[in-house]
């Protein structure tokens, strides 16, 4: 220990006896330096050279793109939803904010511009009705699913960005940490769930789909999803969709991962982003 502290970061890459004569590493070895010393140094390159999800101990899940569909590039898609056939987005943007349905081959079935003063977030369908949260204005719609007439107004007390939902709660997250079950007749609160990958609570839940019994979470900047235990609030899987964002994405700012939709007949997994040119359907599987 007594010897780590005397050496000097400088030392790993200049000759001990001068540290303005700049030699590379393995020339510093040949003339005695040691091994021992550079243990510590190349665990902390170890560790900062991969994100933090990527080093903890819960599994990856890897996926095959089964089908790819255009999608439309300016779109900023908040929310996705897949039933029967047809695909419902709901994009964000002041003054083109929009409620989409349309199929997977890219026809408009119907559409409905928000106004100017909301921003659109996430969505889900549920029975008849689509259900479609605003950022900040505390204000949600409720839509006739087959027409898209506006049924209703609901609000809540806190900023909306996901929603999706099982048999008994809607899901709604607020891009904090945390996850809300609401009583899907009158959106009240039921139960406040605090999303951790082992420990370390998880910032910025996006959008969401249930899938299988648990909740999938996008998270805003990042290209990623998580697999979350609703009974617990842990993560038990991550989904990293890099490469598809490398594909998709255009360079312009915010143009992140968002979206993800479930294909139940066919078991495949629909993701898309903010702005992105394509929509994929994925095949997921453990690793």
């Amino acid at each position: 220990m007594e010897c780590w502290k005397k050496l000097d970061r400088s030392d790993l890459y200049r000759h001990p006896s001068s540290h303005n004569s700049t030699i590379s590493l393995f020339r510093w070895l040949s003339n005695g330096g040691s091994w021992q010393y550079l243990i510590p140094f190349f665990f902390t390159l170890l560790i900062t050279a991969f994100p933090a999800w990527a080093r903890d101990d819960i599994p990856s899940l890897s996926y095959q793109v089964v089908q790819t569909y255009a999608h439309n590039p300016e779109n900023f898609t908040q929310g996705l939803y897949f039933e029967d056939g047809f695909l419902y987005e709901g994009t964000g943007l002041y003054g083109r904010s929009r409620l989409i349905k349309g199929t997977l081959e890219g026809r408009i079935i119907a559409s409905r511009s928000l106004s100017e003063s909301v921003f659109g977030e996430g969505l889900t369908v549920r029975g008849e009705e689509i259900i479609q949260l605003t950022w900040k204005s505390g204000i949600g719609m409720v839509w006739d699913k087959e027409s898209l007439e506006l049924l209703r107004l609901f609000h809540y007390p806190r900023q909306g960005w996901g929603l999706t939902h099982n048999d008994q709660s809607l899901i709604m997250s607020d891009g904090s940490a945390s996850l809300y079950s609401l009583d899907p007749k009158d959106f009240s609160l039921k139960r406040k769930i605090a999303v951790k990958a082992g420990e370390k609570p998880i910032e910025n839940l996006n959008e969401l789909e249930w899938i299988k019994g648990k909740i999938w979470a996008n998270f805003w900047k990042e290209n990623r999803i998580a697999v979350i235990d609703p009974a617990t609030g842990g993560v038990c899987a991550w989904l990293d969709l890099s490469d598809l964002a490398a594909e998709a994405a255009p360079k312009s700012k915010g143009s992140v991962l968002n979206g993800i939709a479930y294909d139940e007949r066919k078991d495949l997994v629909l993701v898309t982003g903010k702005r992105w040119s394509s929509l994929f359907a994925l095949k997921v599987e453990m690793r």
